[in-house]
C-alpha cells in the first residue's frame, strides 16, 4: 500500500522545476560564450564601411559574406590558403602525434608495473602544472642552437608533448581495458604492439578522440609558440598569419582590412565546430570515464 504513493512522490519530485538561480546563471554563461560567435558571425557579412557604420549586433545593408570570403581567400597572392595548410599540417602531424604518444605512455604506465612508475607520474603532473608560456622562451633558445626556428619542426616537436593529455590517457586506459584481456592475448602469443593496436586501441577510442580533440584545439589555436619561432609568413599558422593582417590594418600607411581579419576568424573557428559536432559523443564519453581517479 504504500509503494504506489513512494513512488508518485519520487514523480513529483522528478517533475520538480530546476533551481531558477542556476537557471539563470547557465543562461548568462550561454549568452557570455554565444554573444562573441554571434557577433563574429554579424560582422563577417559587412563590407569594410559597414563594420563601423552599423550596429555591431546586426547586419548592415549589404549582405557581403561570400564577397568577403571570396577576398579572404584571394588577398595577398591567396596566403590565407597557405596558413589554412599549415595550420592542417601543424594539427595532423603535431596533434595527432602526441595523441597516439599519449595513448601509447598512458596504455604503458596503466598496464606494466616498472621501477620508477611513481616518479614518471609526478613528472608528468609536474608538467601539467607548468604553463606552456613558460616553456616558449627555453624552447625558442634550444632550437635556436639546433637550427630549427623559423621551421614547420619549430611547430610541431613542441606540439608532440601532450602531459595532460597523457595524464587522461593513463586513468583512462586503466579503466577501459581489462588486464584478462591482455593476459589472454599474450597466452595466444600476440606480441605488445599488436595488442595494443588490435585489442587496446578500440577500446580507448572514446578516450583517444577526447584527447585528440583537446590536441587539436591546442594545436590549432596556437599563437604564442609559433610568434616567436616564425619569421617567415609562408609559414605562420592561421591565428599567427591574421594577426599579422590586424597589426597591418592599425599600422599608418597599412592596408585596412578588417573586414578580411574578421571573415578569416570565423572560416579559422569553422573547423573546430564541426569537429566537437561530429566527435560530441566521443568526446563527452571519454572525459567522464577520464574523470575517474585510479
Amino acid at each position: 500500500m504504500t509503494a504506489a504513493p513512494t513512488i508518485r512522490a519520487s514523480a513529483r519530485s522528478a517533475r520538480r522545476p530546476r533551481s531558477l538561480t542556476l537557471t539563470l546563471v547557465t543562461l548568462v554563461a550561454l549568452v557570455y560564450s554565444l554573444l562573441p560567435l554571434v557577433w563574429l558571425l554579424i560582422s563577417a557579412t559587412k563590407t569594410q564601411e559597414g563594420l563601423f557604420d552599423s550596429f555591431g549586433l546586426w547586419f548592415a545593408g549589404d549582405f557581403a559574406l561570400f564577397t568577403n570570403i571570396a577576398d579572404t581567400f584571394a588577398y595577398q597572392d591567396g596566403i590565407f590558403g597557405r596558413w589554412l595548410l599549415n595550420t592542417l599540417l601543424y594539427v595532423i602531424v603535431g596533434a595527432g602525434g602526441a595523441t597516439l604518444l599519449a595513448a601509447l605512455a598512458g596504455y604503458g604506465l596503466a598496464k606494466f608495473d616498472f621501477r620508477g612508475r611513481k616518479a614518471v607520474f609526478a613528472l608528468i603532473l609536474g608538467g601539467i602544472a607548468v604553463p606552456p608560456t613558460a616553456l616558449a622562451v627555453p624552447t625558442f633558445l634550444m632550437f635556436a642552437k639546433m637550427g630549427l626556428t623559423d621551421t614547420p619542426w619549430a611547430i610541431i616537436i613542441p606540439s608532440l608533448v601532450s602531459p595532460f593529455g597523457l595524464y587522461l590517457m593513463w586513468t583512462y586506459s586503466a579503466e577501459a581495458v581489462p588486464d584478462e584481456i591482455l593476459e589472454s592475448a599474450r597466452v595466444d602469443g600476440a606480441g605488445e604492439f599488436r595488442i595494443f593496436f588490435k585489442l587496446a586501441l578500440p577500446l580507448l577510442a572514446p578516450g583517444f578522440v577526447t584527447v585528440l580533440l583537446f590536441n587539436t584545439v591546442a594545436t590549432w589555436n596556437n599563437f604564442f609558440l609559433p610568434l616567436i619561432m616564425l619569421k617567415d609568413p609562408d609559414l605562420f599558422p592561421l591565428t599567427l598569419g591574421l594577426y599579422a593582417w590586424n597589426e597591418q590594418s592599425t599600422t599608418v600607411g597599412g592596408d585596412v582590412v578588417y573586414h578580411l581579419v574578421i571573415t578569416g576568424s570565423l572560416l579559422t573557428i569553422v573547423p573546430l565546430i564541426v569537429a566537437f559536432l561530429l566527435l560530441q559523443r566521443y568526446w563527452q564519453s571519454g572525459l567522464a570515464a577520464g574523470s575517474v581517479k585510479q
